[in-house]
C-alpha cells in the first residue's frame, strides 16, 4: 500500500470516527468530507470504495444501531427518534424497518432479557443491524 493511500485511509478512518462519535448531531457529507480533508463527491466515492457504503448509509446505520438500544431499555419511538438525531418519525421509522426488518414498535416490544444478559461488548456485536446487500 502506498503512503498516499495510507494517507487516504487515516482520514476515512478519522471522518467514520466522526460519524461514530458524534451520530447524534446534524451531519451531512460536506461536514464530513471536511473532516477528511477532502471534497463531499471525492469523500464519498472513496468512502464507499473503503467501507462498502456511502458516509450517509454508514451515519444511518449508526443511528439505528443506537435506537435499536435504546428501545431494547424502553425508550418511547418518538424519544429514540430524536434522541439519535433524527427529526422525522417517519423517515426514521422507514428507515429502521429497512435496516432492521421490521417496525421501531415490533422492535421494542419483543423480548430482549437475552441481550440484556450479554457483556455489553458481545451485545453489541450480536444486535448491530447489518443492512442487506440487495437493497
Amino acid at each position: 500500500m502506498s503512503p498516499e493511500e495510507l494517507e487516504t485511509l487515516t482520514h476515512l478512518r478519522r471522518a467514520r470516527d466522526l460519524i461514530d462519535r458524534e451520530y447524534a448531531r446534524p451531519l451531512d457529507v460536506p461536514t464530513i468530507a471536511s473532516k477528511a480533508l477532502m471534497s463531499p463527491a471525492h469523500f464519498s466515492r472513496q468512502f464507499r470504495a473503503a467501507y462498502g457504503e456511502t458516509p450517509y448509509s454508514y451515519l444511518m446505520t449508526r443511528r439505528i444501531e443506537r435506537a435499536m438500544a435504546l428501545l431494547r431499555s424502553g425508550m418511547s419511538v418518538t424519544d429514540a427518534c430524536m434522541t439519535v438525531g433524527c427529526t422525522s418519525l417517519g423517515s426514521f421509522s422507514s428507515k429502521f424497518s429497512e435496516i432492521v426488518g421490521m417496525s421501531p414498535t415490533e422492535y421494542r416490544a419483543r423480548e430482549h432479557r437475552a441481550v440484556e444478559a450479554m457483556p455489553s461488548c458481545v451485545a453489541k456485536q450480536r444486535t448491530r443491524p447489518v443492512r442487506s446487500t440487495s437493497a
